[in-house]
């Protein structure tokens, strides 16, 4: 079914756009530089919605938080940092997946023990220290981007906001295959991530080493997070939504939630980037924008929900 679906969103995303094109001349000689184009657009969604949606999962399983997911837990942050730091550097594309790596991981480990109290953190903190990262970090990208006479530095404050124009064919393959490879280590954990998620003690019972799963699993997700922000920017609220989305229609068991939530994120992102370039087209709107205006409330539900149990 899912399957079905996402194949239905790349025939959409291919005959629409800020001018559309009927699907008998899709492949007209004159229509095949827009169609490379869109081809590659649908590609990186795909693989920035799937990577997005894989990380939420396992970051709200192992830390046991509903509202985990790399954008509030500062990692989309920390990667966007290091990247920017990395152009301003003259540091070649192709390295960016790996550098943005070490601002996710940086960003990751500062919150959790910043949450961290008498060896425990709690829902809220880890929220609160998430969204204060992210914000505090945002707020050096936002000077960087001001102070520096870099002209490629200053265009890339669209970029902060999620773009999906990424026709590097290298840089993509790198990160689809970064996505792909982590996406199945996820997979691989999905019974200790079952396990998990009903209780630690139960897991430990299982014979699970939970403090190693979880440093595993958050080098993972901050790697693929980190992958993602690199050629999109920071795009939000996707491995929040989506993950939820999932549970209510397959269930609790990561062995279908992973690549049913993958499908299901790839198909989403698909669609919004189909919103972003035809609402007021031609002008197109930066795709963080949409996602965070569909993101947003579902926050906020998930939120007054966790707080009236």
């Amino acid at each position: 079914m899912l399957c079905a679906i996402l194949l239905a969103a790349i025939i959409a995303g291919l005959l629409n756009g800020a001018v559309g094109i009927a699907f008998a001349q899709l492949l007209f000689k004159e229509n095949l530089p827009i169609f490379y184009l869109r081809l590659m657009r649908i590609l990186t969604a795909g693989v920035a919605g799937a990577g997005l949606a894989v990380c939420g999962i396992a970051l709200q399983a192992i830390l046991r938080n509903p509202l985990a997911e790399p954008y509030l837990l500062g990692s989309s942050s920390g990667a966007g940092l290091f990247a920017v730091i990395a152009i301003i550097t003259g540091i070649s594309t192709i390295y960016l997946p790996f550098i943005a790596f070490i601002g996710a991981l940086l960003a990751t480990i500062l919150v959790y023990n910043l949450a961290r109290q008498n060896n425990k953190v709690s829902e809220q903190s880890l929220v609160l220290s998430g969204v204060m990262v992210s914000v505090a970090l945002s707020a050096v990208i936002i000077f960087l981007i001001s102070t520096s006479n870099n002209e490629t530095l200053h265009g890339i404050t669209w970029w902060l906001w999620g773009n999906l124009q990424v026709y590097d064919v290298k840089l993509l393959s790198v990160v689809s295959a970064i996505v792909i490879c982590g996406s199945a280590i996820i997979y691989i954990f999905s019974q200790d991530l079952n396990a998990i998620s009903i209780g630690e003690e139960e897991a430990i019972h299982l014979g699970i080493d939970i403090e190693s799963v979880k440093k595993i699993l958050i080098l993972v997700t901050a790697l693929i997070t980190a992958g993602i922000v690199s050629i999109c920017g920071i795009i939000g609220f996707v491995g929040l939504m989506i993950p939820h989305m999932a549970r209510l229609v397959v269930g609790p068991n990561h062995k279908i939630l992973v690549p049913a939530a993958a499908l299901g994120a790839a198909i989403f992102m698909i669609f919004c980037d189909i919103l972003s370039r035809v609402i007021f087209a031609p002008i197109e709107i930066p795709i963080g924008v949409i996602t965070a205006i569909l993101g947003v409330p579902a926050f906020i539900f998930l939120l007054k929900r966790g707080q009236s149990r």
